[in-house]
């Protein structure tokens, strides 16, 4: 297939802001598509050329991209213009409009070619690494017509800016190469291998029947099971009954793969953490023993001297390291705590109850000082989980996890549901006051500010839509430093304009892509005219607002924008708050 059927899919994206057409213009797409492009397709249309959680990067900063654009146009000006229109993609289709003549030696891009090149670019490595990666890029771009060059350059930037989200193109594969009615299964699949573009190359090849094949397997990452929130240990039973009660630990979420002693270490964004966290890997080798399989729990970190559980912040400091890990494992160290099992030897035990994969877990589980199982009761009486809330917050907790022991209390890849439910301390107060939102603007500083961003727009999720949908302004929690990191931390998402994905009723100095979460508390829920969130839910033209916003100083790196607080969440909030008053 020709690259530019893509490309011209690609503008066609731009041009809609509706879940529903997307999907169908990606399906027009696919069923268009040789079935032996449409993996590469999928990748590429989430901006990527492999699953997420094989780590491969083109690692092209924006200046090198420039370069290679002019390399392969020879137009000049191009670095005015950059700083004029913000946006590479449109930088290249300039300069590919006006380079002075078409090469005789020009190549038709297939999407083949185009796939392979970035591949080599995301792969190559060492000396001179990034002279061959401008020199593949420039060979594109010299290939390319105008809209080929946009989405080229968008894509090797991560700034594709289609607002297209997973489920969109799930929807997109259901209509393409099923039906409607197996959507669910396409889901699943995706849920278990975490594998978009596997996904749909087998619903390409072998039509519905040949997902079946997807399976649980160690060393591929599955989704992480999401929990929803209550405002009361009364809420919880009445909603589940008799369930299981267990520390909600404050630390790093990992799912571990263990194969022949060898443990691989993926966090809740299928992040591969191993080489991060040696000691953790060698921990649970040593507790898990002679037995393959995957297991999660949370690193937390922990003062050795006194056993106390530490906050989140302090294990962060560990992320992102390539030196001094060694050094960073002693100075941060941690503990492992294991609330579930996924997979005994060959068995998946995804579909089996929550009880039996905990039975499971035991079994296998040799504690030690460092790896242990997470701490939990099973009652059905308000007064014992009350004090064991009360417990886990003196021992250090955040608060409690609720999990259903019924007979359908399956491990639910990818899904927020109400088979766990979290209850934290600061749901007591009018508002629950630790809620996670997405930056999707800033507005210039004053004063003590100026040149930097003076308050953030932030952003609940709403999956029903998979967009984003402003909840409040941030301005306060943070100190001068970390103001001053803001700018450097957010650059790499600036946009010229607010997401696609994005709604919203204000207009903010500066716009980012929806990637950076930020936990906040504040007062309460109040309804605003001016805020998208739950927009009309109440009555028309209001949203919800969050008010006296805190940044807490909890960057929350563990978490994808989708995995923010739900727009359902903040109204359910704001209802709590209703009955309160009403009492």
């Amino acid at each position: 297939m020709d690259y530019a059927v893509i490309a011209k899919t690609y503008e066609a994206l731009e041009t809609t802001t509706k879940r529903l057409e997307m999907a169908q213009i990606l399906a027009s797409l696919l069923r268009e598509a040789p079935p032996a492009d449409v993996k590469k397709i999928i990748y590429l249309t989430r901006g990527k050329v492999a699953p997420d959680f094989e780590g491969v990067e083109f690692g092209l900063a924006e200046r090198l991209v420039l370069k290679s654009i002019y390399e392969a146009t020879r137009v000049p000006g191009l670095d005015e213009l950059q700083l004029n229109v913000g946006d590479l993609g449109d930088v290249a289709k300039y300069a590919v409009e006006r380079k002075m003549q078409r090469s005789l030696f020009h190549e038709t891009l297939t999407v083949d070619m185009v796939f392979s090149n970035l591949l080599k670019m995301a792969k190559v490595q060492g000396s001179g690494a990034q002279y061959i990666r401008g020199n593949l890029l420039a060979a594109l771009i010299h290939d390319s017509t105008p809209i080929e060059a946009k989405y080229v350059c968008r894509t090797v930037v991560g700034k594709l800016r289609l607002g297209i989200a997973d489920m969109t193109i799930i929807d997109a594969l259901a209509s393409s190469y099923a039906t409607k009615e197996n959507r669910e299964d396409i889901e699943r699949a995706y849920n278990v291998c975490s594998d978009l573009g596997l996904v749909a190359e087998k619903l390409a090849i072998g039509g519905i029947d040949a997902i079946a094949s997807i399976k649980v397997t160690v060393g591929v990452p599955i989704r992480a099971m999401l929990c929803e929130r209550l405002g009361s240990i009364r809420e919880i039973l009445d909603k589940l009954g008799t369930c299981a009660f267990e520390f909600k630990y404050d630390g790093l979420r990992v799912q571990a793969h263990i194969s022949n002693g060898r443990v691989e270490l993926f966090t809740r964004q299928l992040e591969n953490v191993t080489s991060q966290f040696p000691d953790v890997s060698g921990y649970i080798s040593e507790a898990i023993s002679n037995i393959n399989g995957i297991v999660e729990g949370e690193i937390v970190p922990v003062e050795i001297n006194t056993g106390e559980l530490l906050p989140f912040q302090v294990v962060s400091r560990r992320r992102g390291r390539k030196h001094g890990i060694n050094k960073a494992s002693d100075e941060y160290p941690v503990r492992v705590f294991l609330f579930d099992c996924l997979m005994t030897g060959t068995r998946d035990l995804t579909n089996v109850p929550y009880p039996a994969r905990r039975s499971e877990l035991k079994s296998i589980l040799k504690s030690t000082e460092n790896v242990v199982i997470a701490d939990q009761i099973v009652t059905s009486s308000e007064v014992d989980a009350e004090r064991y809330f009360s417990l886990a917050i003196n021992s250090g907790c955040e608060g409690v996890i609720a999990k259903s022991i019924s007979n359908d209390s399956s491990y639910k890849a990818g899904s927020r549901g109400w088979l766990w439910i979290k209850y934290k301390s600061d749901y007591r107060t009018e508002m629950t006051d630790t809620v996670d939102l997405v930056v999707v603007g800033a507005f210039a500083g004053r004063g003590k500010r100026s040149g930097n961003y003076g308050a953030l727009l932030m952003a609940a999720y709403n999956p029903t839509s998979s967009n984003f949908e402003t909840v409040t302004k941030l301005g306060t929690g943070f100190d001068d430093e970390t103001i001053i990191n803001l700018w450097n931390i957010l650059e790499t998402s600036k946009i010229s304009n607010h997401s696609k994905r994005v709604v919203t009723r204000i207009a903010a100095d500066y716009w980012f892509d929806p990637n950076l979460v930020l936990e906040v508390s504040g007062a309460e829920i109040t309804l605003s005219p001016i805020h998208t969130c739950g927009l009309d839910s109440v009555r028309p033209g209001i949203g919800y607002a969050i008010r006296f916003p805190r940044f807490t100083k909890n960057f929350r790196w563990d978490k994808k924008p989708e995995d923010a607080t739900t727009t359902n969440e903040i109204e359910a909030m704001f209802e709590r708050q209703l009955k309160k008053v009403q009492k």
